[in-house]
């Protein structure tokens, strides 16, 4: 399902293919059960994006790697 959300960071909207259903969004919005329990098979990024509109790289540019340190 393709889902957009406006990034807090940029205030672009994006827009992700997620593999998850209507049911299981509307499970997870309506907070019977945490998004981890509901949709187990997303990625981080893609439950953050869910979640908070952030992307990978919105993360990327809050939270960019200290010097030295391997980016990943």
């Amino acid at each position: 399902m393709l889902i957009s959300k406006k990034s807090p960071l940029t205030g672009l909207v994006n827009t992700m293919e997620i593999d998850v259903t209507y049911d299981q969004l509307n499970d997870w919005k309506l907070m019977r059960r945490s998004i981890q329990n509901v949709m187990p098979h997303l990625t981080a990024d893609e439950r953050e994006f869910l979640m908070t509109g952030y992307t990978s790289e919105d993360w990327a540019v809050l939270f960019p790697p200290e010097e030295g340190e391997e980016e990943g």
